[in-house]
């Protein structure tokens, strides 16, 4: 399994999380939705690593069970 970046790895975290709240706003929650899954698929293709996009899938539905 690739090993997965979790620590914060992001310049400007807080201006990045805005950036994400604001290109929902307005959207319909469908709509919304068609987004993040627009936004995951272009984020997995440009990440390209099959076995880290693998180790965030299993990470992200880990962190899903709580």
């Amino acid at each position: 399994m690739a090993d997965l970046k979790t620590d914060p790895n992001i310049p400007d975290p807080d201006g990045f999380y805005a950036e994400l709240i604001a290109a929902h706003d307005g959207l319909s929650e469908e709509d919304s939705a068609a987004l993040n899954a627009r936004l995951i698929l272009l984020l997995a293709n440009h990440v390209g690593d099959r076995a880290a996009l693998s180790a965030a899938l299993d990470e992200a539905r880990r962190c899903a069970r709580g």
